[in-house]
This record gives structure tokens, sequence and C-alpha cells, in this order.
């Protein structure tokens, strides 16, 4: 169905919940299910501290303490995250393309979600982007089916070192 006519608040509420509805392990792009529920669990552990700061309750999950160290590559993986999509649409609105699509063809690609919202809606296809708008949306597309936090390490000048 052509869900870009339903009212905006679906659509965008889709699109949204495909940036995490992967599962761990899965070869689905964006933020997986288990970083996002680490990242609300972290979140109110946070606002409960700052009520009762001298408590210790330690985040976690199915019953087992999860480290920091996990905590902070999940803090860590959703600013990368945020920052690549932010980059992405930057880069698609400088060729031009408006702001709906521009985002929602950005979301789509690293998520690996389908279509998304304007020219790149589910009525219409990727089809219509110029040359340099598909090869942003194919690094979105490849940031996000290969893992961000992989694909950048090996742009470190660290990785290369001996």
């Amino acid at each position: 169905t052509d869900y870009a006519q339903w009212p905006l608040f679906a659509p965008m509420l889709m699109i949204l919940l495909g940036c995490f509805a992967g599962c761990a392990g899965s070869a689905s792009g964006g933020v997986k299910m288990i970083r996002m529920l680490l990242l609300v669990k972290q979140a109110r552990h946070e606002l409960v501290r700052i009520v009762h700061p001298r408590a210790v309750l330690p985040v976690t999950f199915g019953g087992t303490r999860v480290p920091q160290q996990v905590l902070s590559s999940v803090i860590a993986f959703m600013v990368i995250y945020g920052m690549t999509l932010a980059s992405l649409t930057l880069a698609m609105l400088f060729t031009g393309l408006e702001p709906i699509t521009a985002a929602t063809a950005v979301i789509a690609s690293v998520n690996n979600i389908g279509p998304g919202l304007g020219d790149v809606g589910p009525a219409v296809n990727f089809k219509g982007l110029t040359d340099l708008q598909t090869w942003i949306c194919t690094l979105g597309m490849l940031l996000g089916r290969l893992e961000l936090l992989s694909v950048l390490v090996l742009l470190t000048p660290q990785f290369w070192r001996k």
C-alpha cells in the first residue's frame, strides 16, 4: 500500500521503528534491538542515579550485570550512528534533494528498511536519484549492512599500523 498517503505520523513512526527493529546477530543494518534496550536501561539508570546519587544499582540484562565497557560501546555506537545519518543527510541536501526525501533515503539506506518518503517513497523508488545521490545511499547501505564500527575502524590509521 502507498503509506505516503497516510497521515505523516504513521510513515514517520514506521521509519523510526525500522531503525532499531533488527535483532542481534542479524544482517539488518542500523541499531539492533539489543542496543536500544541497553540504551533505555542505561538512561533509566542515570535518572535513578540523579535522584539517588549514592545508590549502587548496576544495569542488568537477563539477570546479568552489563559491564560498563559494553554500555560505553553502545553509547559510542549511537553517537557514530547519529553522526553518520546527519553527515549523509547533509550530503544528500547538498546535492539539491528536498529534506524529507534526503533524510528518509539515508535512513532507509543505512538501516536497510526499503523505501522512504518523498521521491523515494513506496509508490516510487530510488530510480529518480542522480548518480551522486545513489552513491551516497550506497555508502549508507554498506555502512549499515557491514556494521558501522567495523567499517569505520578500517579508516583509522591505528588499524593499519604494525
